[in-house]
């Protein structure tokens, strides 16, 4: 897990990696927002390949964010593929939205994906969490009361193979855009991407 200290200018920012990554993937984020002193929070979360169940990683998600900054501090929160849907159960049922100002999903199976469909849930429960109509998306996109207080933000790539349908990897409320790239994985590392989630990140 990695972290920076806190700046008195800007509030700190968690990443959450998706899955079969690791907080490596964020590598070019983080060198960017490293130069605007974002405070960082970047946890490992280990999902055994999808095995574990995402309701259990953002458990998991909600310890690493009190042992760094505590119970109270406000911060914003980007995830990334499978980790836009973990980090949308800590705020929804954990309750993270009470101290989130921003949430980014980028690339993120909102509505679930097809890639995820014939996957049996109990050899790999993250994964079937992630089918479309799953009891985990149903439960939150049927209450998204925890999400309107929020500045919500959701990007996604129109062909991506990773999130079928791509144009549906996005929350129900708050900004949608499309990123002009060509791959799941480009989302977090084109400079294109990359200058749209700083934009966003370093707002206000």
């Amino acid at each position: 897990m990695s972290s920076t200290e806190p700046s008195s200018t800007r509030r700190p920012l968690v990443l959450v990696h998706g899955l079969w990554d690791t907080p490596h993937l964020f590598r070019r984020l983080v060198h960017r927002l490293e130069a605007h002193d974002v405070p960082l929070l970047v946890p490992h979360l280990p999902h055994r390949l999808g095995a574990v169940p995402l309701s259990t990683l953002a458990h998991q998600l909600d310890a690493h964010i009190r042992e760094r900054w505590g119970d109270d501090m406000e911060i914003d929160l980007l995830g990334f593929s499978m980790g836009g849907i973990i980090g949308r159960v800590w705020l929804q049922q954990c309750g993270g939205a009470r101290r989130t100002h921003r949430f980014v999903s980028v690339g993120s199976p909102q509505r679930g994906t097809v890639t995820a469909q014939w996957i049996p849930a109990w050899l790999f429960a993250g994964l079937a969490d992630m089918k479309r109509g799953s009891p985990l998306l149903r439960s939150l996109n049927a209450e998204v009361q925890a999400l309107e207080q929020l500045d919500c933000v959701s990007y996604f790539c129109r062909w991506d193979l990773m999130v079928v349908p791509g144009w549906q990897a996005h929350l129900p409320l708050g900004h949608v855009s499309s990123l002009p790239v060509l791959t799941h994985q480009q989302l977090m590392s084109h400079p294109r991407a990359l200058d749209a989630l700083v934009r966003t990140l370093l707002g206000d």
